[in-house]
């Protein structure tokens, strides 16, 4: 089983997560992270990291949230990996608190 980023992470891109897999099956867009659920070993590391809560196993997904499963396997294909904390977007603080944000996602 996977873990997934959902809607918390778009425009935001906290990589505190990043840092702390010890697989590396994070993968960068340019506004948004996604797990690739083929090398996720299901660790549970990256959940506690992320300072605004947008990982979740692929089984406690909320259901306003669960495209984000297909979302994060489809992009994981096509987005490189990403392997070191870099810093969170300009306008971090303000997208933390929107939600509904899947529109936002720029590919």
């Amino acid at each position: 089983m996977a873990h997934v980023v959902t809607d918390a992470c778009v425009k935001c891109k906290y990589t505190d997560c990043v840092d702390v897999c010890p697989v590396d099956c994070f993968r960068e867009g340019p506004n948004f992270l996604v797990i690739n659920p083929d090398e996720c070993i299901d660790c549970t590391l990256c959940v506690a990291e992320c300072p605004v809560e947008a990982i979740y196993s692929e089984d406690d997904v909320p259901e306003n949230m669960q495209e984000y499963i297909a979302l994060n396997a489809e992009l994981s294909q096509i987005w490189p990996p990403i392997v070191e904390k870099k810093d969170p977007l300009p306008e971090h603080e303000k997208w933390a608190l929107v939600s509904g944000k899947k529109n936002q996602i720029e590919r």
